[in-house]
């Protein structure tokens, strides 16, 4: 069934270990448009694409957007650990805190302090998800781009720049997914939409060879699109977020096509490029 198990450095001057090779028929090979889930789903799919596409809707990419928005370049990290502050040293850089432990003016990976924080133009954004997502993409030659709810539209416009310059690229869709606590993947029903909201502005405008992985992630966005925020915060991650008076995360992520803001990971950052 599968390969060898191998490893490689990263950009963050870890190892990464790749997972066991999938069989190709999971690759999603015969498809330009292809969605699966979690670090394990990005390095099957992502094979040979032009463009990956990380999601995670509560609240990497989200906070990712709120930062684009205001100018911010953002470096995500995979592991929150002592080596993450010397990361950020290294990169003149705001280390974000974790989200109960930010006290007034400190960043963490709630989007509400990236928005309120005074003066902030660099930032290391540790995340178990998105930014071990990144990590594992950035091994990769694709380009790879955060998308949220926010800024959906505004990445399905830049992606069809990108195709209308060279017709017949290929795009892998990540769902991020959270971790149970004995660190297997959960898939979020919210990465699930945001993914399924992105695929349906493609496919609505024309975008073809689409696998059924990806529509089945569309079909799922149809039905709470009429109704998103209150489909967010009734989800086991909004409540959860709710339950430790973080509700306002959840009103953020719902802010559907409000950004014209996309960050593109160029090199071990997300920088913000503005889509026209």
């Amino acid at each position: 069934m599968g390969g060898h198990g191998s490893s490689r450095r990263t950009n963050y001057g870890h190892l990464f270990v790749q997972p066991l090779t999938p069989p190709t028929v999971h690759r999603q090979l015969d498809y330009t448009l292809r969605m699966d889930w979690g670090v394990v789903g990005a390095g099957a799919v992502s094979e040979g694409v032009d463009i990956a596409v990380v999601i995670d809707v509560l609240s990497f990419t989200t906070t990712l957007s709120v930062a684009a928005d205001r100018d911010v370049t953002v470096f995500p990290y995979p592991w929150r650990d002592d080596t993450a502050q010397t990361f950020a040293v290294q990169r003149s850089a705001v280390l974000a805190v974790g989200r109960s432990q930010a006290g007034p003016g400190q960043v963490s990976l709630s989007p509400q302090t990236v928005r309120a924080a005074p003066g902030l133009t660099r930032l290391v954004l540790p995340s178990p998800n998105g930014s071990s997502i990144s990590a594992r993409l950035n091994t990769d030659r694709a380009t790879v781009i955060g998308v949220s709810l926010r800024n959906r539209r505004a990445a399905a416009d830049w992606l069809f720049q990108q195709r209308a310059a060279l017709p017949g690229i290929s795009i892998a869709v990540i769902a991020a997914g959270e971790r149970w606590p004995d660190d297997t993947l959960r898939p979020a029903v919210e990465d699930l939409w945001g993914a399924g909201a992105l695929i349906t502005e493609l496919v609505d405008r024309g975008w073809d060879g689409v696998s059924p992985e990806a529509h089945a992630a569309r079909a799922a966005y149809a039905v709470v699109a009429d109704d998103l925020h209150h489909a967010l915060h009734t989800c086991a991650s909004g409540r959860e977020l709710s339950s430790i008076d973080f509700g306002g995360d959840v009103d953020t992520a719902a802010e559907l096509d409000r950004s014209r803001s996309l960050p593109i990971l160029r090199g071990d950052a997300f920088e913000p490029h503005r889509v026209l």
